[in-house]
């Protein structure tokens, strides 16, 4: 028997912020299946930094035309893992239309 796994817009928006997050910040010893989407991205979990979160502010405005005017507890909370991250991106999308 065949099974189909259908991944939904955001868990492809999920794995393409992960490979997204890979390459921006060269994390060459990790894969994106390696990374919990609810897993914390700064300080205990994947370990970004400062600098880590100021070249992402980059490649997201670059990629999504996310713009980030100052750093607010709100941003802090959509920062906080992948799966914050992507909703994020998408409400920002849906604002945008």
């Amino acid at each position: 028997m065949l099974i189909i796994e259908r991944c939904s817009p955001m868990d492809d928006l999920e794995l393409e912020l992960k490979k997204l997050i890979i390459d921006a910040l060269n994390l060459e010893d990790i894969a994106p299946e390696q990374i919990d989407s609810n897993e914390p991205l700064f300080g205990d979990g994947l370990g970004l930094d400062s600098i880590d979160a100021l070249e992402l502010g980059v490649v997201l405005r670059k990629n999504y035309g996310i713009k980030i005017a100052s750093v607010t507890e709100q941003v802090k909370a959509h920062f906080a893992n992948i799966h914050s991250l992507a909703q994020f991106i998408i409400s920002q999308r849906e604002e945008s239309q």
